[in-house]
């Protein structure tokens, strides 16, 4: 019998849950570190059991058996079968396991099952669209380090690219640079260092940089101008006809919208819940359908 019903929200900074009962009603909330697949199979799901325990934790329960609850992740890296199916057969006892990629997930979440668009923007980024017919089309989430435009890795690289050429000498210094080369290790060999080890997630943490110094630098402010244009080309692939509404999820949304063209602006609506609220969406509609006749 299924006790707890838990959604989850997986890339590749960080696994955000919620945990309920199967009626809906929400007890609490856990995070933990990446379960993108891209960081591998066993690392996802130890990411996925910590952020579980500490929803338990938070909602000050004993924490059961996991044959007494049923999973639905929306994760990021799915699109790679043999990720996913190297996933599921990995899973550590959950009762039913219901896995799709974090912007289905998130589409759930934000327009509550009804038609709509998103523009996920984290780590990565990617749009998703649910039309009126049911069917579903998907724009971007190439994934790192090709695709995943405006998304924190994207502009970090862009970033860290700014900073190689003002340590060359080729484009002039500024306070921003400065931040940036100090960032990743504070001069040319410390930097290569750095850059032989990065990750998706360690670009990403450079974003955090750009947006500080986007208001008093043109650099920085270029490249989030760019990333704003690329979330309309995402938009506008997705719903040619802007008839459909539009939530831009994920944490670089906000600290993005000031970079969006108007004309996207006019038709972004807030999202009614997150990628997490999609999982259980995702496993809630599973067990129905799984469920004896």
């Amino acid at each position: 019998m299924i006790e707890y019903i838990i959604g989850v929200d997986g890339g590749g900074s960080g696994t955000r849950v919620r945990l309920a009962r199967p009626d809906g009603q929400e007890l609490g909330q856990g995070q933990s570190g990446p379960s993108g697949l891209v960081h591998g199979i066993d690392r996802a799901w130890t990411s996925v059991a910590h952020a579980v325990t500490l929803a338990f934790r938070a909602a000050d329960l004993a924490q059961p058996p996991l044959q007494q609850m049923a999973i639905g992740l929306g994760l990021a890296g799915v699109h790679n079968k043999q990720w996913a199916a190297s996933f599921i057969e990995h899973n550590p006892g959950y009762a039913h396991v219901a896995l799709e990629s974090d912007a289905l997930t998130t589409l759930l979440g934000a327009h509550s099952g009804k038609p709509g668009a998103i523009v996920a923007i984290g780590t990565g980024s990617v749009g998703e669209v649910l039309y009126a017919d049911g069917s579903r089309h998907e724009v971007g989430g190439w994934g790192y380090p090709s695709g995943d435009e405006a998304g924190g890795a994207w502009i970090g690289m862009r970033a860290m690219g700014h900073a190689q050429q003002v340590v060359d000498g080729r484009v002039p210094g500024s306070a921003f640079a400065t931040a940036i080369i100090d960032a990743c290790g504070g001069h040319r060999d410390a930097m290569q260092a750095w850059l032989a080890s990065a990750s998706q997630t360690t670009f990403a943490q450079l974003a955090r940089l750009v947006l500080e110094h986007a208001p008093n630098n043109a650099v920085a402010r270029a490249i989030l101008v760019e990333a704003g244009q690329q979330v309309a080309l995402i938009a506008g692939a997705l719903d040619p006809n802007a008839s459909l509404p539009v939530a831009l999820c994920g944490g670089l949304a906000a600290p993005l919208s000031a970079y969006l063209p108007a004309e996207l602006l006019q038709r972004v609506v807030p999202a009614q819940g997150d990628s997490a609220a999609g999982g259980l969406r995702l496993i809630r509609n599973h067990l129905r359908e799984t469920a004896p006749c």
